[in-house]
């Protein structure tokens, strides 16, 4: 199991601040959990489109798409920000 953390406007859109995961053993990459996220469709496949600007963390950490997850990991999804 993974705990998944929802932020910002990416929370707004999912309708959805947290969820617990099962991670099936063929997830484990953030780019493999994003595109089984997509697969949700509606809301959930524009929010994780290809193109889609979200930026994630592993364990509190800045993440790449290719950064492994495994069972008793936080992945956290965020839009990018910027500052003034």
């Amino acid at each position: 199991m993974i705990q998944l953390l929802y932020f910002a406007q990416l929370r707004e859109q999912l309708a959805c601040a947290s969820e617990t995961l099962h991670l099936p053993p063929e997830i484990n990459t953030v780019a493999a959990l994003r595109e089984q996220l997509r697969q949700r469709d509606g809301a959930w496949a524009s929010a994780f489109a290809p193109t889609a600007l979200v930026l994630s963390a592993v364990n509190q950490e800045l993440a790449a798409a290719a950064t492994p997850i495994c069972d008793g990991d936080e992945v956290a999804f965020f839009p990018p920000v910027t500052g003034g």
